[in-house]
């Protein structure tokens, strides 16, 4: 049963975004997660003049020549979820609940000539009570806090431009398979340190030395300094039916990990790189793959993982139909104890890639998906998944969408299960869309091999406002 208040919520936010959004050509640019990669230095809007309330705020002049300026904003989403054997029917303190998450995001983005910027973004995340094994968890709950505070530096070489960044801030590479902030999650991943950022024609380069931000749900969030990332990640823009490129060398810092039978300070490298490339529009590609070393304890790390997409949109419909097939695979370790052959998935959208039910990490990990989406109006999208999870070593665990150890091996079978996602998506105007889905697990053998072996229903409806 959906909580009143989502009810409550959602519907208003419906309706006043429908009546206050302008269905006119839009000169805004578009709204990003990443809320700091957005540019409004073009947009202007005059109080009382415009057909969105918020479109003033987008572009204030701090002073009388227009170069200093600030631009505000935020967004707001609400999402309830229903569980039915979750944890494959795990018993502390229960298996079914259904509950209601919300946060609210504001920012400033603060411009002083063409050098000087500041960007702060706080944030509170919230939840009602949660009735599965692990009760609240950190990522649900985040009581007023500091998600960006950065200052950046920039100037022009020639005709590159070079910027320096410090402070809070969030990251996102790539397909985010290994670096995201996890948009799904309610208190969003962040972290704090150093960036140095060059672009130059068709190249945009980052070189950065962070630590993690660690979630105190009640108290100021603090970095964790024997939690770093550091590293460099290089994306060559693709021209028009040509192939995009990223390269990227990551170095992370874990203390006392246990994998498999080996224990110890972690310090990882991961070399890696990703390709993609759309054809004439009808045709899509994509492929991702790393290499790990590095040493656990005084044992050496040697894992991988490889990633590939490929899609199709078959001809003229009003549907729009695309069919995609997937495989993953993220190597697991052939014997308890010794050199260590797990991956380890650092800070992915694992959201995106092994299910909507969030049940399986990229880690000893074999699996394949087949699916289509169709848009069933001109703003409504509808995408239906189908998985297949298979253990790459029957030696190792099973891990879950947080990378940790979900249920120790040996195991006599590789089949972990399979998936089945329906997710539909509605923009009601650029500024506010609302979402829904229904995922099913079917356990496989083995997952029976353990004391609790139930498929698993979830089922979830959303809400999100840009302003």
């Amino acid at each position: 049963m959906i909580p009143r208040p989502a009810i409550r919520i959602a519907l208003a936010s419906f309706v006043l975004s429908a009546l206050a959004a302008a269905q006119e050509a839009d000169p805004r640019p578009a709204f990003k997660f990443q809320r700091q990669d957005e540019d409004w230095s073009a947009f202007r809007a005059e109080f009382g003049k415009s057909a969105w309330l918020f479109d003033p705020f987008k572009h204030m002049a701090l002073d009388d020549t227009g170069e200093w300026w600030a631009s505000f904003g935020g967004r707001t989403e609400m999402r309830t979820e229903a569980w039915n054997g979750f944890g494959f029917g795990g018993t502390a303190p229960g298996n079914s609940d259904a509950f209601t998450l919300s946060r609210v995001h504001l920012h400033g983005d603060f411009h002083f000539g063409d050098h000087l910027r500041t960007f702060v973004e706080a944030r509170t995340a919230q939840s009602t009570d949660r009735g599965l094994p692990g009760g609240a968890r950190d990522i649900d709950l985040d009581t007023l806090d500091v998600y960006n505070a950065f200052v950046d530096l920039s100037t022009k070489v020639g005709d590159d431009t070079l910027r320096l960044r410090t402070g809070r801030q969030s990251l996102l590479y790539g397909a985010q398979r290994l670096i995201s902030p996890l948009p799904w999650v309610n208190a969003v991943r962040t972290f704090e340190g150093f960036l140095a950022n060059w672009k130059s024609g068709r190249w945009n380069v980052d070189a950065f030395l962070t630590s993690l931000v660690v979630i105190d749900s009640f108290d100021p969030n603090e970095r964790d300094e024997d939690k770093q990332l550091y590293g460099v990640y290089a994306t060559r823009a693709p021209e028009k039916g040509g192939l995009g490129l990223d390269l990227y060398l990551l170095g992370n810092t874990r203390p006392n990990v246990a994998t498999n039978g080996t224990s110890g300070d972690e310090r990882r490298h991961t070399a890696g790189l990703r390709a993609w490339s759309l054809w004439a529009d009808t045709a899509d590609f994509e492929f991702e793959g790393a290499y790990q070393f590095g040493d656990v304890g005084d044992e050496n790390v040697a894992a991988w993982f490889a990633s590939t997409v490929v899609g199709y949109k078959p001809g003229d419909s009003t549907l729009a139909p695309r069919v995609f097939v997937g495989l993953d695979a993220a190597s697991g370790d052939n014997s308890p104890g010794g050199s260590v052959q797990t991956f380890n998935q650092l800070f992915p959208l694992g959201h995106a890639y092994f299910g909507l039910a969030d049940a399986l990490g990229r880690q000893n990990v074999l699996a394949a998906n087949l699916g289509c989406s169709v848009k069933a109006t001109s703003k409504t999208t509808a995408t239906l998944t189908g998985h297949i999870f298979r253990l790459m070593d029957k030696d190792d665990g099973i891990y879950g969408v947080t990378g940790g150890l979900f249920r120790a091996g040996p195991f006599n079978s590789s089949d972990v299960g399979q998936e089945i996602d329906l997710l539909v998506n509605h923009t009601v105007t650029k500024f506010f869309n609302v979402y829904g889905g229904y995922s099913h697990i079917f356990a496989g053998k083995a997952i029976e091999e353990g004391a609790t072996d139930e498929d698993q229903d979830f089922a979830y409806f959303g809400a999100l406002f840009y302003f």
